[in-house]
């Protein structure tokens, strides 16, 4: 296998350590260190280098998150993924590519342990039978097909069974958005479900909610504060994580927000602040 392979078999590899941890910085710092242990492997010994490279981004990607949630745990108010635009998200050939990176998916996976979140992904996403998940993890095969079980069933409670389409997601969002640039706060409010959650990321860096947002009231409350305090402007659609999102200026300061949708209404939004989270998105 040449230089050249590994190039090809990238974007895959920085699909499966951006899924893994949530961030595109840190993703391409594990494909890079993956490279140069390519680079100084025998390839004479390496039967199947797409596993072989899939192991080796896993390992390397685990232990990365392991010490990222140490910082995480100690980030200033709730730490959202890092977003990218779909087409930095590695192939979304299937469904299941497709949904293991929206970034509702990513930011649900924050509650799995390290190993339970490279489990779901290796099978969910890369189709990878348990045998050799169990080898990459450092499991038994019973114990990897029971992590994916508590995966699954953890990330899929609460969740539509059927995801809304780009077209109805897209209309939830124009509505959200015409609705918050108008300051029509009855409207917002009858886009948000009961049990809606805001979620708000800056860092540190830009003002926000330092802890989650739970509940109709409060959060229709929250947004009226906003829509009274700040201008909303330039709110465009864009398409992030394979979903569309909006990208908006609040202020003085850009933001990303991004919904899940539950029975036709808003169920979570993700309100990513810190400049450091957007250099890979907003419009052209």
């Amino acid at each position: 296998m040449q230089a050249v392979d590994f190039e090809e078999l990238r974007p895959m590899l920085l699909g499966l350590a951006y899924r893994l941890l949530g961030s595109m910085w840190d993703a391409e710092d594990v494909v890079q260190e993956a490279w140069l242990r390519w680079e100084g492997t025998d390839r004479s010994k390496v039967r199947e280098p797409r596993a072989f490279l899939l192991t080796v981004v896993s390992r390397l990607a685990l232990d990365q998150l392991r010490s990222a949630r140490v910082k995480r745990e100690a980030y200033t108010g709730p730490w959202l993924p890092e977003p990218v635009t779909t087409t930095q998200a590695g192939p979304l050939d299937t469904a299941e590519l497709r949904d293991t990176v929206s970034y509702a998916t990513l930011t649900m996976m924050e509650r799995l342990s390290p190993p339970e979140r490279a489990v779901f992904v290796l099978r969910e996403a890369f189709e990878l039978p348990y045998d050799e998940i169990a080898g990459i993890v450092g499991v038994s095969v019973a114990n990897a097909r029971q992590m994916h079980h508590r995966a699954s069933v953890r990330l899929t409670e609460g969740r539509d069974r059927f995801q809304p389409s780009a077209q109805d997601h897209t209309e939830l969002l124009a509505k959200f958005i015409q609705a918050a640039e108008g300051g029509d706060l009855s409207a917002l409010t009858e886009l948000l479900h009961e049990d809606v959650v805001a979620w708000n990321d800056g860092g540190g860096k830009v003002r926000a909610a330092l802890r989650p947002i739970i509940g109709r009231r409060k959060v229709a409350i929250f947004l009226r504060g906003l829509v009274l305090r700040y201008i909303f402007s330039d709110a465009q659609v864009i398409e992030v994580n394979g979903h569309p999102a909006i990208w908006t200026r609040i202020g003085e300061h850009h933001q990303l927000v991004v919904i899940e949708i539950r029975d036709g209404l808003i169920k979570d939004i993700y309100g990513v602040l810190n400049p450091d989270k957007l250099t890979r998105v907003g419009p052209g």
